[in-house]
């Protein structure tokens, strides 16, 4: 079953050694009493994807400081209700992540499940959580399909911006700035590799010629060498990395053995300042320098946001409540930034929560402050819009730190 952390933050944050789960509660709703509202999700906390296993303990420690709050009326959590997390492992294994949701909704009995980590384990969980009815909320999976196939799965939507309107985004930049740009894509062969070749083909429109060649590599490789020595071997003078942060930190260091200097991009799910510095220690500053990504979220390397208040708030939250954790880690950041927008949603379902209440509330969202988000980004969805975050930035891998630049692009 994999490493099993059952999270019930009391009122001062402290969590249960052991618990059984909430029954349904008065109302016939699973997951809710008159104390607790339960919901759980699965992440990688083992495997190729290993480096998104803080993300969980992220979210568990704003859920434990938001528990441990007096709300107006002198109650604790959403409507008096601690709200209970439960995170599983499933090594990035949908095969594991059917056995362990199912497990969750029907042996843990959560109301929801929240922000469950990748693009195929998510889609091999969708089709029976949208047959039971359980919202499957925030995903953490940019994959354009989770919100664009709303009407085929009412149960199920994104968070962060997605894949295909970061790779447009991309694309965009290289019309505009690199014209001479011959393109080598390193992607994962599924769909979440596919989704930013999509995205960075529309960008280039008429341009498109201009991607000389492309590596997939399987989410189960022990290395992309080959793909990169071919990739070199084809004349790219441009690397796009779309790959998860195992296989970009190679990409770098393969690129920097082959004596290969491209120009590159490297997607937001690995272009965080952790990641990009242990791609420069496995590589060198001169192989990373000038690289460019996009992002949505306050970097916590930036002593630009040091006085800002909700990097304040997460600081005072990593030390609190997860005192054993990087600070520094931008993963930690998405998660806290996931968990925020989650009570937004729960309390936005009133104080009665029903299933159906809370997807009605993550399909009417419309928050502008979300202190872990950049300035002007918003959580944001409508009858007609399935896509909580559209907004994101470029930014700039310059002397062991990324620099933002040019404006919030929309996509």
């Amino acid at each position: 079953m994999g490493k099993r952390i059952y999270a019930l933050a009391a009122a001062l944050g402290v969590a249960l050694a052991v618990l059984v789960g909430v029954s349904a509660g008065a109302g016939g709703t699973p997951g809710v009493s008159s104390k607790l509202i339960s919901i759980g999700g699965t992440f990688p906390l083992s495997g190729a994807a290993s480096s998104y296993g803080t993300i969980p303990q992220a979210e568990y420690a704003y859920f434990s400081y938001f528990n441990s709050l007096r709300q107006p009326g002198g109650k604790r959590g959403v409507y008096g209700r601690q709200i209970q997390f439960t995170y599983l492992d499933d090594g990035y294994n949908p095969a594991q992540t059917v056995q362990l949701t199912r497990g969750l909704v029907e042996q843990t009995k959560v109301f929801a499940i929240f922000n469950g980590l990748g693009t195929e384990p998510s889609e091999a969980a969708r089709a029976y959580l949208n047959k039971a009815k359980v919202p499957q909320v925030f995903l953490a999976t940019g994959a354009s399909e989770f919100d664009a196939l709303a009407k085929q799965y009412p149960w199920t939507i994104g968070y962060q911006p997605t894949y295909v309107s970061e790779g447009y985004a991309y694309g965009k930049y290289i019309v505009a700035q690199e014209p001479q740009a011959k393109i080598g894509v390193l992607y994962q062969n599924d769909s979440y590799g596919k989704d930013y070749i999509d995205g960075l083909k529309k960008g280039l429109g008429a341009k498109q010629s201009q991607i000389v060649d492309m590596e997939g590599y399987e989410a189960t490789a022990a290395d992309v060498g080959s793909q990169m020595a071919k990739l070199k071997a084809s004349g790219a003078n441009t690397l796009c990395i779309f790959a998860l942060p195992k296989y970009t930190i190679q990409a770098f260091a393969i690129a920097a053995k082959l004596g290969w200097n491209p120009a590159i991009f490297t997607n937001s799910v690995s272009g965080t300042a952790t990641i990009m510095g242990l791609a420069t220690k496995s590589s060198s500053a001169q192989t990373t320098n000038g690289t460019i990504a996009a992002t949505y979220l306050k970097d916590p390397t930036d002593a630009k946001w040091d006085n800002d208040a909700g990097m304040k708030l997460y600081r005072k939250v990593m030390a609190a409540f997860y005192p054993k954790g990087n600070v520094n880690d931008q993963f930690n950041v998405y998660g806290m930034s996931a968990a925020w927008t989650m009570i937004k949603a729960l309390q936005q379902a009133g104080p009665n929560p029903t299933r159906a209440s809370l997807m009605a509330a993550v399909r009417s969202l419309n928050y502008s402050d979300n202190p872990f988000l950049l300035p002007g980004i918003k959580v944001q969805t409508g009858k007609n819009d399935p896509f909580p975050i559209q907004q994101q930035q470029l930014a700039r891998w310059t002397d062991g730190k990324w620099v933002n630049f040019g404006p919030l692009i929309t996509g």
